[in-house]
């Protein structure tokens, strides 16, 4: 019997793809949405998508207790996917989930970075910490959880060839800046697998209180990797600018945010290789490929593929 699943966060970037993979996977699905968003037309239309899904809409927010213990009486899953605005926020999940007392499993909002094993620093450090925070507030509590480490998502992260703070829709087509040797090793999925992925394990005994990392092998690339890919699609070359470690560090302290932490991505990804810095410990950590190898995933190879 597949559990039933409260997503908060619901209108966010990953959020509403937890709502319709969850509902297309079968799971009875549950959106806690704040009514003041519905004033957005485009969150608006959202929630309307959400319920030709089948998907139950339950209005409230992080801030409103009654309503937050309210929702997640009617559950077993809870998937948080707040932004890095609301991450501390989170600390009043892990009350109405205790005072609940019916949760089977927590999954806080993380879908990025091992916050436990990083070589992050800066703004970057700092919202690490953060989720850190959460973990050890989610252990203390004693609830049955598992931590999902993503790698980036290919949406932001492959459109500008591991330029994120550009923001690009497409990769260029003439220029791109190489951070360090361009050889650290990042970690890219679609938005689309996290979310299989993850709802492969949220009843899977194997995955509670673990690590989830999507570490798919076709996946794992590095800056030099992905413009290569896509310079042999294209058939032409790009020119390429060495951005050296110094020069980015730099740039962090110069930049405000949210950029400031965009370009930390960077550093800590494409320069430090955090992803892969470490190896899966079994006693915390288990791999999805491994787990799951029915779920046929994206290759940053294929996702490249939109865009020639």
């Amino acid at each position: 019997m597949t559990s039933k699943i409260l997503v908060i966060g619901a209108t966010g970037l990953i959020g509403k793809v937890f709502v319709e993979g969850s509902a297309k996977s079968g799971h009875a699905t549950f959106a806690l949405v704040r009514e003041a968003s519905l004033s957005d037309p485009v969150k608006a239309q959202l929630v309307e998508s959400f319920k030709d899904l089948g998907v139950t809409i339950l209005y409230g927010s992080l801030n409103d207790k009654e309503s937050l213990v309210k929702a997640i009486k009617q559950v077993d899953v809870v998937i948080s996917t707040v932004g890095r605005p609301q991450i501390l926020d989170q600390t009043n999940i892990i009350d109405a989930i205790k005072e609940s007392g019916n949760v089977k499993r927590f999954l806080p909002s993380e879908f990025g970075n091992d916050v436990d094993r990083t070589v992050a620093s800066g703004p970057t450090l700092s919202e690490f910490i953060s989720k850190a925070q959460i973990r050890r507030a989610i252990e203390a509590a004693k609830i049955p959880y598992t931590y999902v480490v993503s790698g980036c998502f290919a949406g932001l992260f492959v459109p500008c060839l591991g330029q994120c703070h550009l923001l690009l829709r497409s990769p260029p087509r003439d220029k791109v800046s190489i951070y360090d040797s361009g050889n650290g090793k990042a970690i890219v999925n679609t938005e689309e697998d996290i979310v299989a992925y993850t709802l492969k394990a949220v009843d899977d005994p194997r995955t509670l209180n673990k690590i989830l990392y999507i570490h798919p092998p076709k996946n794992i690339v590095s800056q030099n990797d992905m413009v290569r890919l896509w310079e042999e699609k294209i058939g032409k070359t790009l020119d390429k600018s060495y951005v050296s470690e110094e020069e980015l560090l730099k740039t962090i302290q110069e930049t405000g945010p949210p950029m400031d932490f965009l370009v930390g991505l960077i550093h800590t990804i494409l320069v430090k290789s955090d992803f892969t810095s470490f190896t899966i410990d079994p006693s915390f950590g288990v791999e999805a490929s491994e787990l799951y190898p029915e779920v046929k995933y994206t290759s940053v190879n294929e996702f490249l593929n939109r865009f020639v």
